[in-house]
């Protein structure tokens, strides 16, 4: 038997053993400890020391590969021989893609649970006192917004509302914000219950968007669901109801809400004469379906409101009776999927339909808002650059019809598209280049190109600066392109630099910045009309901002601080000179406490926002907008406490101390005979907001509640 054995084992080659063996480092020529080194195929390897430093024995014979794998570093595979097996020495190059990769962080604040580096997390956003569950109310806490609490909307480093654009999972929104009247307060029309991430830039954004001078908000609804919940809310302005169901890959969910102001007006003075009190029914849903390779989803919001306010007027005795009602309904779907050779598809489509109805006294004014959004994106990463190239298409139909006995129309129907180009080079994990063009055709306005630029280096762990530079364009707006002229775009350079130390729970954030402004529309105003247009208009923005937030110094206390410095003037519009516009502030601080006693199972918030004083224009002045305003200034709390795991109650109060904010003035026509002009001031809608909610989750888990919906 022995005999045999061994007459096998000569029928066979027998390979003699040898010795890999080598030296792992970077490109500085540090050794790199914990590298996996083996060879393909094969359990024969070894993990190196300290020293970056490895050896093992295997049998070998021709040609093998060795693999070597680091975190934070491209993997290897290399060609050996039983000639040249020892004594190697390997070089590794740095991953762009490790998770301690520098960013472009110039212009941009993020906050969801998957951002690199969030400004704000998805708790933030809804439970920051104040905010009642608005998106933008938290948003107007960090640098570079505007506290302007008379309209609502988000006014960005001196741009109008108007110049920052809404998207949802990439797909823009024509109407992001409720139906209002000039100086009542506004909401956006999306509840946080839905969105996961949310990016917000403030400047030097992505060519893939357009259409916007200053910012754009980035709203991303979430790609999957962990469980099936209801979710109840009785509040002391009505009610609310929420649902999520999973089928497997597939799930719905969708939230309602009915509001009723009318007991609480009662309950509560008002500064604002309300003839009918808001109303309004909205919902909001989201299916997903995950694929194999990507994920499709369809969004859906709807919102009915109506109300009416007696506004007083200071040349009339009789006060103007104003009715709104507006009815809107916002839809996209969008299909993220993955092809091959590192391709990722992007395709998606939305509609906008917004309808308006506007009584003044007798008279009507009645607006037709429809749009749409057909968008194709194309993605590679390669080893070092990221590519990003697509195209989109954009149809608006606008009307607006006035009824005083007679009709008088006024529409535009036009037709645009764009393509967009971008390469993120990321030449090592702390250096990397973003380079974008993206070129725009209007049918009314013509084109526009706009090229951008940015770069990132990390200076040491945890800290990086930043630079951005573009130019960007935007149609003058319904407001201009329903007269019977030729206009063209609107354009804007920005230039940004950012300084950005994020690390164990606290971040800081300094950010400089110069915006100019040119072809913006100018006009004469005559017996209320507009006339005369030309876009000779012009401006600049520049400020300073510095943002800090520390979720580690006390044990259950976050907490966050921001001041903007502005400087902006423009000649736009029916200025007769270069001035500050009114809703322009030159200082905003805004501090934000959370914390959590568990003694009290309570959650306590405190958010203050002040801001210097305004322009507003005065005849009794020379000049133009040369008065200011005294500071404004709000103090918000919130109290949510946990009678049971999943039920919450929930008080907050805004302008805890009555502040009697002021935010401009109306004169008469004409002054009196001490040659003064009587004025009115405009102000808060009420003193303060009082709201108390009870909020009650069931799930599979019995522990989930609505405490990030507060």
């Amino acid at each position: 038997m022995r005999l045999i054995t061994i007459l096998l084992l000569m029928c066979f080659p027998v390979f003699s053993q040898i010795q890999i063996s080598g030296t792992i480092l970077d490109r500085s020529g540090k050794p790199i400890a914990g590298a996996n080194v083996f060879l393909e195929g094969s359990y024969d390897g070894a993990v190196t020391d300290s020293l970056g430093q490895f050896a093992f024995d295997t049998p070998m014979n021709g040609t093998k590969h060795l693999m070597v794998t680091a975190s934070g570093f491209e993997p290897l595979r290399i060609a050996l021989d039983r000639d040249r097996a020892s004594a190697l020495k390997i070089t590794m190059r740095e991953s762009a893609m490790a998770l301690d990769a520098v960013v472009v962080t110039a212009g941009t604040l993020e906050a969801g649970d998957k951002a690199r580096v969030s400004v704000l997390k998805p708790l933030d956003i809804v439970t920051t006192a104040g905010s009642a569950g608005n998106i933008v109310a938290a948003l107007q806490t960090l640098p570079g917004t505007q506290a302007a609490a008379e309209d609502g909307r988000l006014f960005v480093r001196g741009g109008r509302a108007e110049e920052t654009q809404t998207f949802v999972d990439g797909i823009r929104v024509s109407q992001p914000y409720g139906a209002t009247l000039e100086n009542l307060p506004t909401r956006g029309r999306f509840s946080p219950f839905l969105f996961s991430g949310i990016s917000f830039s403030t400047g030097g954004y992505s060519a893939e968007y357009g259409d916007a001078l200053s910012g754009v908000l980035l709203l991303n609804t979430a790609d999957d669901i962990q469980q099936e919940k209801t979710d109840i809310s009785l509040m002391t302005v009505g009610l609310g109801l929420g649902n999520t169901q999973k089928w497997g890959s597939r799930s719905l969910t969708f939230n309602t809400s009915y509001i009723d102001l009318s007991p609480y007006q009662a309950a509560v003075p008002q500064q604002v004469k309300f003839n009918r009190a808001y109303q309004s029914i909205s919902g909001e849903a989201v299916y997903r379906q995950e694929l194999q390779k990507g994920v499709f989803k369809v969004y859906a919001a709807f919102d009915a409101a109506r109300f009416g306010v007696d506004q007083d007027l200071i040349d009339q005795d009789e006060p103007l009776r104003i009715g709104v009602r507006n009815n809107n309904f916002y839809f996209n779907s969008s299909l993220k999927y993955d092809l091959p050779a590192n391709w990722q598809l992007f395709a998606g489509a939305g509609a906008g339909i917004g309808r308006t109805l506007t009584g003044i006294d007798r008279d009507q004014v009645s607006e037709d808002d429809d749009a749409l959004h057909l968008k194709l994106k194309f993605s590679r990463r390669l080893r070092m650059i990221r590519l990003n190239v697509g195209a989109e298409w954009f149809r608006n139909l606008y009307s607006e019809t006035f009824d005083d006995g007679n009709l008088y129309r006024r529409a535009y129907h036009a037709s645009a598209a764009a393509g967009f180009a971008e390469a993120d080079f990321l030449f090592s994990k702390n250096f990397a280049v973003k380079t974008g063009l993206r070129i725009a055709s209007h049918e009314k306005l013509g084109g526009a190109l706009s090229p951008r630029v940015s770069a990132a280096l990390k200076l040491h762990p945890g800290g990086q600066v930043s630079i951005a530079a573009g130019t960007f364009a935007q149609s003058p707006g319904h407001e201009f392109l329903k007269q019977d002229e030729r206009f063209a775009h609107e354009e804007a350079t920005h230039l940004i630099l950012n300084y950005q130390y994020s690390k164990n729970k606290r971040m800081l954030r300094f950010e400089a910045y110069a915006k100019d402004y040119s072809n913006l529309v100018r006009f004469d105003t005559v017996d209320g009309m507009q006339r005369d247009f030309s876009q000779s208009g012009y401006g600049y923005a520049h400020g300073a901002e510095i943002f800090w937030r520390d979720a580690r110094t006390v044990r259950n206390l976050e907490y966050w601080i921001s001041y903007s410095l502005l400087d902006t003037k423009r000649l736009y519009r029916e200025f007769p000179s270069e001035a500050t516009p009114g809703f322009a502030a030159k200082h905003t601080f805004s501090a934000v406490a959370k914390i959590w006693v568990n003694s009290l199972k309570s959650q306590i918030g405190l958010t203050n926002t002040f801001a210097s004083g305004r322009p507003y224009e005065n005849p009794e002045r020379s000049g133009y907008l040369e008065s200011r305003t005294r500071g404004y200034n709000n103090l918000s709390a919130s109290w949510a406490y946990l009678l049971t795991s999943q039920k919450i109650l929930y008080f907050s109060v805004s302008n805890v101390l009555g502040t009697d904010n002021v935010f401009g003035y109306r004169y008469a026509a004409a002054a009196g005979g001490d040659g003064t002009y009587r004025r009115q001031a405009i102000g808060q809608q009420a003193d303060r907001f009082f709201f108390i909610g009870l909020f009650w989750t069931i799930s599979d888990d019995g522990k989930s509640n609505q405490l990030r919906n507060l």
